[in-house]
């Protein structure tokens, strides 16, 4: 098992050489980038370049690449307007759909295998029209990930159009040839039903199509991206349930969220914390 971990611990912060070499300091073996202008500008072919070379540097694998997830105003500020490819309208979609295809073409100088990217936001509510921009969006995209060895993978949320249950009646019904998931397990543990349930119950209908894992933990009433262990998962049925996929060489990959405020850790003290939730993680795997 690898020791992945997503740069979506330090979005606020610039992507530098000294970032990733803690990264690596730290024990992690790859790294998923989350997409944002201030974090890494993924619209600039030098930048992409660089940190190609100081990955290889430190010895870290890029195995994805996390989708934008709001409209930058500039490279030190994001607007918080959303980016969607359920757009009903067909200039934003365009305007969305653009924006992703900036991030894949990423891969023309920084290679990587996987896109991930949500259906929509966060309280995106399901409608027919939705779902037909949907389609038509992925279907772009799709293409245009593909001539550059890229895999575009949607994720689970929290809100309607991306239940997994809505999800895999989307992938059978369009018949998207290359669409793919990648499982977020905290996302999962936040759906409404027994607690002891709600991993297994998001997993099985996306189990043939999940070629991702995100980990992360919550106390099952908000997004919190807590270190494994520190939340209310049962992590012992929750491995049970992921080891029932298909592929038994799932990335599985830590997606922490920052500590800030009175809390805040500094970079070795968050990257302490989430090696060790990792190696508790992975014994009880082992």
């Amino acid at each position: 098992m690898q020791r992945l971990l997503s740069t979506y611990l330090f979005v606020s912060r610039k992507l530098t050489r000294d970032l990733l070499n803690e990264i690596a300091n730290a024990g992690f073996q790859g790294v998923e980038i989350f997409c944002s202008r201030a974090h890494f500008n993924y619209t600039s072919k030098t930048e992409a370049q660089e940190v190609r070379q100081i990955l290889a540097d430190c010895r870290l694998a890029l195995t994805s690449l996390h989708a934008p997830t709001s409209r930058d105003l500039s490279a030190t500020r994001e607007s918080g307007q959303p980016l969607s490819i359920c757009e009903v309208e067909r200039v934003r979609r365009i305007e969305a759909m653009d924006e992703f295809k900036r991030a894949i073409d990423v891969a023309e100088d920084l290679p990587f295998p996987r896109m991930v990217l949500h259906m929509g936001g966060t309280r995106e509510t399901a409608d027919q029209r939705k779902r037909d921009a949907a389609f038509s969006s992925l279907e772009h995209l799709i293409l245009h990930a593909r001539h550059l060895g890229v895999t575009i993978c949607v994720e689970n949320t929290t809100s309607e159009m991306g239940d997994p249950a809505y999800l895999r009646a989307f992938v059978d019904e369009t018949r998207l040839t290359g669409l793919r998931s990648n499982f977020d397990i905290g996302h999962a543990h936040l759906a409404d039903g027994p607690v002891d349930e709600r991993v297994e119950k998001g997993f099985a209908p996306l189990r043939e199509l999940v070629v991702g894992v995100h980990l992360h933990d919550n106390r099952g009433e908000k997004d919190e991206h807590l270190p494994p262990y520190e939340g209310t998962i049962d992590w012992r049925a929750a491995i049970k349930t992921l080891k029932s996929a298909p592929d038994c060489n799932l990335p599985l990959l830590l997606e922490l969220k920052e500590k800030t405020g009175p809390d805040a850790l500094g970079t070795v003290e968050q990257l302490r914390r989430a090696r060790a939730s990792l190696d508790r993680f992975e014994e009880a795997w082992g």
